[in-house]
Order: structure tokens, then sequence, then C-alpha cells
């Protein structure tokens, strides 16, 4: 074999092995793509710290494409007898019931038996005649002003393990005089609105609630282990029971509600995915129903809300999302679906410490990732937060005016700005500019502004399409407040209840018959700020006198009411 020869067979050989090479690297560095097998054991593993005997769990369920791809229980449903969770377990999935409250609303509409722009006092009479007019759209959207059930019947003695009718909600409501603000003003999520509408289903259709939504939405839909719980005293089987985690053990809580509408719906996981697949492949409704049922609420000055007829509409990872979550006692749970990839998500829990919603994002993070818009991430490096001075930020440190008895205190740790409302836990913030920052826990931008002297007065804050206002408040010296003035007891005719203050131990305490003893703390004047969260900010009334004839107690969903100052 001559010279030349040896030489070519060694070139092909090279190139060869060459392109053998390129051809391995090629398919060693394409990503494979996940297999369903693959994405359910991923599933798995979010849920894997609750799966075991001895501790409350979740069930899930996922839909795509017109299917249920995927459902299984993890933990237990019972923890005295371990019976475990299963994708047919029984769920109390408190506010994830409202949008079947507001879809019977939107039907008998749809079949003209009500319009959603009438006087609720048309069917409810015993609900007062305000100086504005109540209309059920109001009460859909959470626009109505009325004060929240849960909020008054708390500030008026009960506890949330009562057993809490509908007869006593409608009666607690019957006797307020006042709303928290004027109809269609502005957006204030209030439960109230939708145990009304509830009444209002009963008052069109001469059935009970639980008897139409049987008829109507859940029978047609072979939703087969779903009913709105009515009666505290009905024997469901195969329901799941109610825990808190308190350092290694478990506690239960136990809920009494007989009440529906605004909450109480007992479903499994299975049964919702055939509600959430009703919206693709319609079997209860039609075409302009379901149009209904995604319109956006719209407030007296034209802005739009993200809430809709039950559910919050906004956007994820730049993907439209239809989503409610809810929390009763123990339980948790969250319903999101994402519309134009037709996949949709439902978690249940019977752990008060579980979050659904952020499970199911990252269930939905596993499954969608294709679809997702490729956005500019700010991280660590990149964010302007290192770049923004000390001195700026300790401009921004401070206190402000969120809601009667609601601060949020802006504050920094090793050069990091966070927030703080009262109540809740620390959230850091992302620098965008010297003014903006992104809350990416609670999805919010937060704008600090000046006023005219250069001051920083005010911080306004954008979420889920809402915009808030915040005075800054300013510094008030709690120790130069005489407290025997603000001694007394108080009673409101609303509620037909009274507290008592006293001082004990140089501190204004609250007593209640049902109630722990609670303190309240002067942050301004004739303002005091409760440590409990239904009776959060208490503003004195004075007479020309100046002696104190009342208070006005407010919390984040009851604002101003009134307690007179007995002799």
């Amino acid at each position: 074999m001559s010279t030349r020869q040896k030489t070519r067979i060694k070139s092909v050989l090279f190139l060869f092995i060459l392109l053998s090479t390129c051809l391995l690297w090629a398919q060693t560095s394409v990503k494979k793509e996940a297999t369903p097998e693959d994405l359910e054991h991923k599933v798995d593993e979010l849920f894997s710290q609750w799966n075991k005997e001895d501790s409350p769990g979740a069930a899930v369920a996922i839909v795509k494409n017109g299917k249920l791809i995927y459902s299984k229980g993890y933990g237990s449903a019972n923890l005295e007898y371990n019976i475990p969770i299963t994708p047919k377990t029984v769920f109390h999935i408190a506010s994830v019931s409202k949008q079947f409250t507001a879809f019977a609303i939107a039907k008998l509409a749809d079949e003209g038996k009500l319009s959603l722009d009438e006087d609720i006092r048309k069917y409810l009479p015993d609900i007062p005649a305000f100086d504005e007019i109540l209309t059920i759209r109001h009460l859909v959207h959470h626009t109505s002003g009325l004060r929240d059930q849960w909020d008054l019947l708390m500030m008026a003695g009960w506890r949330m393990d009562d057993v809490i009718t509908t007869n006593h909600i409608m009666k607690i409501l019957s006797r307020q005089k006042e709303l928290n603000f004027k109809p269609g003003e502005r957006y204030m999520y209030c439960n109230s609105g939708y145990t009304l509408m509830a009444k209002i289903v009963e008052k069109v259709s001469g059935k009970s609630f639980f008897e139409w939504t049987q008829d109507n939405i859940f029978k047609p839909l072979n939703m087969n282990h779903t009913l709105f719980y009515d009666d505290h005293q009905k024997v469901v089987k195969n329901r799941a029971y109610s825990y808190y985690q308190s350092g290694n053990s478990y506690g239960k809580i136990r809920l009494n509600y007989a009440n529906v509408g605004a909450t109480s719906l007992f479903t499994t996981v299975e049964d919702l995915s055939k509600w959430a697949l009703n919206f693709e492949k319609i079997k209860v409704g039609n075409k302009n129903l379901m149009q209904q049922v995604h319109e956006r609420g719209v407030l007296n000055n034209e802005d739009t809300l993200t809430y809709a007829f039950g559910n919050h509409i906004d956007k994820y990872k730049g993907l439209q999302l239809i989503a409610h979550s809810g929390g009763d006692a123990g339980y948790r749970s969250y319903l999101g679906r994402f519309p134009d990839q037709k996949f949709s998500v439902m978690i249940f829990s019977n752990l008060a410490s579980f979050n659904p919603g952020e499970l199911a994002m990252k269930i939905a993070d596993l499954y969608l990732e294709s679809f997702y818009k490729k956005e500019k991430a700010i991280t660590e490096k990149e964010s302007e937060q290192e770049q923004i001075s000390s001195k700026v930020l300790q401009e921004y440190i401070g206190d402000y005016q969120l809601s009667p008895g609601v601060i949020l205190t802006i504050s920094t740790i090793d050069g990091q700005l966070s927030a703080r409302a009262t109540g809740n836990p620390r959230t850091d913030l992302e620098a965008i500019t010297e003014t903006e920052f992104f809350a990416p826990s609670n999805n919010a931008k937060l704008y600090f502004k000046r006023n005219n002297e250069g001051k920083v007065d005010q911080l306004t804050i954008i979420q889920g399409g809402r915009e808030m206002n915040l005075p800054r408040t300013k510094q008030f010296e709690p120790s130069s407040v005489d407290l025997t003035e603000f001694t007394g007891k108080f009673y409101s005719e609303e509620l037909e209840t009274s507290y008592t203050f006293s001082i004990v131990n140089k501190q204004l305490v609250a007593s209640h018959r049902r109630h722990s003893d609670f303190n309240l703390i002067p942050s301004k004047t004739d303002f005091f700020t409760g440590d409990i969260y239904f009776f959060r900010g208490v503003t004195f009334e004075r007479d020309a006198t100046n002696n104190i004839t009342g208070i006005r107690v407010s919390n984040p969903r009851v604002r101003n009411l009134y307690f007179r100052k007995m002799k």
C-alpha cells in the first residue's frame, strides 16, 4: 500500500471519528424532554415532606388538554385513625367555594330570573336601607362596602369554632347601620356578600342553596362527592379533618360552620377537576354565561379590578391565570386555571401552615416551562439595590398607614430594604429603580414618593391591579399618654356587645366576656392599636367639652364600627 493511500485512509478515519464525536456531543447536549413519569415523580417530590402516616397532608389533581392526567394524596386525613389522604378524600375548600356561588348568580341572570344591577333588598328586605343602593353586582365583585361577617362575629364575641349558621350571619348583618365605604368606590374582600348571594339564589329559585347547586351544577357534572355543607351535624364519608402544627406535634382545629355561599363547599380534587374541565368543554352553562363569569369588576371611577365572579384574573410568568385560594380552620385550598394552555391544578390540604398556591405554581413550572415568556430577571448581582446609597434607603425607613390599625413598617437589614405589615412576616424588597421596588413574595410593586420639600411622605403599592396610597405616619411617644381618661365600658348596638377598658400594669387592657384580654397601645392622639386582629384600630371620640363619648373600631374588613361609652 502506497504512502498516499495510507494518508487518505488516516484522513477518512479522522473525519469519521470527528463526525461521531460531534454527533455524540449533540445528542448529549440536547435537553431530554421530561416524560409524564418524570413529571409525576417531581410532583411527588414536592409533597414528600407531608407524605407520611403521622402528618396531615394534601391531595392534588392536574388537568391538561381536556383530561385528568394526575391525581394523588399524601399524608393522613385523620391522624387519630391514620386514614390516608387519597384523590377521593373530601375536603372543606373554604373560599374556593365562591366561584360556584357566583356561577349560580350568573346562571340565574342568564336565564332572566334576576338582574345583576338590582337592589339586593328586593330579595333581602331584612338588610338595612343604607344611603346608597347595594346591587348584586356589588356583592359579586366585593365592592359593596358591607362589613365582613367573620370580623363582625369575632368583634361580637364569637369564636370561629362555634356553630355558625346562615341565620346567625343574617342577624348580625341586619343590625349594621353603616357601610365601610360607598358601594362601587373601592374593592374590599367581603364574605358577607357571598352569603347574601346564596340567600338570593334561594329566594329566586325556591330551593335551598344545597338543592339548587346539586340540581344545576354538581349532578350534571357527575361531581358525586361534592356538596354545600349547610348542616354541621351532617355525616360526610371520607372527609378530612383539619390540624395545626405546634413544634413536632399536631392539634385539631374544629370547624362547625352551617353557612354556605362564602364557604363550606365539600369536594374532592377529582370532582373539582370536572369543574375545571367544564370551562374547556361546556356541559353546564353556555358560551355567554362563561364569558359573564370571567367579567372583571369595575369601580365607580372606571378602574378595572382583577376580581371576577369568585376568581382573580391575573398573569403568572406571562400566562393568563384564573385562580382562587381558600382557608378556614386548618383547611387550605387552591384552584388555578391557565385557560390558554388548557392546564389546571388544584390542591387541598388539612394543615393550617400549608401553602397550596405556592405548590400549585411549582407544579405549573414543571408542566408549562416551555410556554413562559423569558423576562429579564433582577438577580442580586444585577439589582440596583447595591447602587442605591444607604443614605437614600434611610429616607424610606419608617411606618406607613395601610389601614386603620395596620401599619406597614419599612426597614433595612444588611443594606436590604424590607417591609412588614402589622401581624405579618417580613418580606424583602428588590430595587428596580431608586424609588421603585418589587416584593416577589406578594407580587407587588412599591413606589416611594416625596413632597414639595423633597421628604418621603407617601408609599404607593400596586398589587393585583389595585393601587393603594399609604401616608407616612409621624413618630409618637406612647409614654406621654395619660391612660386613665381612656378607661370605661363601651357598648355597640350593632353587635349587641360591650368591652371594658382598664389599666393593668400601666397598660390599657380590653376585656370581653368571651375573649381573652388584649392590649391597646397608643399610636397617635386618641388612637390606639390593638394586639388582636379584629380590634386593630381604636379611635376615641370626644364631645365639645373634650370628654370621651365613644370609640370607632376598625380592622382590615370592618371600618369605624361605633361603640358608645356607657355611664
